[in-house]
């Protein structure tokens, strides 16, 4: 009787439309110090396309709830739930008075006491990996699907749509795990999580995974993670966006029982692909890009591309040729 319930709410968990989402959010950031010796990664601020200083997590936010996600459980190390608990929050008396003048401040202010209402925290004891991190995300999610994303990846769509609502349509029309991909060159295998598909037919840009790898060998990917209609330097790796079904869960736990770990870190492709042999997996490609700010020079390019679709974009613009200029 409960293997038949169980069958029974795995059933309508596939037929749910997608309201919570995960972001993950508990890396060190030693790559940005000594920016984070007193600054968490992901708080690092960046001048968002609307012209407003954000923390980068605020913007991840915000591509999870105006894609239609509700409620959002962001992942971080202990003592990290502190500060951002800081942030998403209503102002007290004090600090309202101080913004009276300055209702812009104000709209914003409220803008982030909303947001408070939709996040959750939840905590990874230790920093054993992305799919640890995932895992301790189980209770929140419990039976429903879930969107995924990292909390340092800005995304910029090329479309009306918001690159994770791309992503949810694909779920909301199959029903099944789907994973955000881009086109990517050989020479930066080493850097992602690469998948061979199948294309799906009459559903340009659309894939059947056949398998995951993360961070194959060149060697490796020539052999086995080619995909048909790409070119022969292209391959599909992850954007670091996915919408999954709860039964990664039970993938991610299969892997910590049997200790699958690589460079001492449980990795959620591991689990991906076990999910994958599992039922249906798709892949798809996302009309947009993914900027990664977890490396100084990932900084610099993810401010970048916000500014030069902000109301700055021609200071930027100026700035570059006047750089140019004193060049020659």
């Amino acid at each position: 009787m409960q293997r038949r319930t169980s069958a029974v709410v795995k059933s309508v968990a596939l037929r749910m439309p997608v309201t919570r989402a995960v972001i993950t959010a508990g890396g060190r950031g030693t790559r940005q110090f000594p920016a984070t010796a007193s600054l968490q990664k992901e708080m690092i601020p960046l001048v968002d396309c609307d012209g407003l200083c954000k923390p980068t997590l605020q913007l991840v936010a915000e591509e999870a709830l105006q894609s239609g996600v509700e409620q959002i459980c962001i992942v971080t190390a202990p003592g990290g739930e502190r500060v951002l608990q800081r942030h998403f929050r209503e102002l007290e008396e004090e600090e309202r008075a101080r913004l009276a003048n300055k209702p812009e401040a104000l709209e914003q202010a409220q803008r982030l006491a909303e947001m408070q209402g939709a996040i959750s925290y939840v905590l990874q004891p230790e920093p054993l990996g992305f799919g640890d991190a995932v895992l301790c995300a189980r209770e929140f999610i419990g039976h429903q699907p879930f969107l995924l994303l990292l909390g340092d990846h800005v995304y910029l769509s090329g479309e009306e749509r918001r690159c994770a609502r791309q992503l949810l349509d694909v779920w909301d029309r199959y029903h099944c795990p789907v994973s955000g991909v881009a086109r990517t060159p050989a020479a930066q295998l080493h850097l992602f999580g690469t998948v061979a598909g199948e294309p799906v037919p009459e559903v340009p840009g659309l894939y059947e995974a056949h398998e995951f790898q993360e961070k194959p060998s060149l060697e490796y990917a020539r052999e086995h993670l080619r995909t048909p209609g790409l070119s022969e330097d292209s391959y599909l790796c992850f954007l670091g966006m996915h919408v999954l079904t709860p039964a990664i869960f039970d993938c991610l736990e299969a892997q910590r029982e049997q200790g699958q770990r690589e460079r001492g870190e449980f990795q959620l492709t591991t689990a991906q692909e076990l999910l994958r042999q599992r039922g249906r997996y798709l892949a798809a490609e996302v009309c947009g890009s993914r900027h990664d700010m977890g490396t100084p020079e990932g900084l610099v390019e993810t401010q970048v591309a916000l500014a030069l679709r902000s109301p700055y974009a021609s200071v930027v613009r100026q700035a570059s040729q006047e750089a140019d200029q004193q060049c020659e």
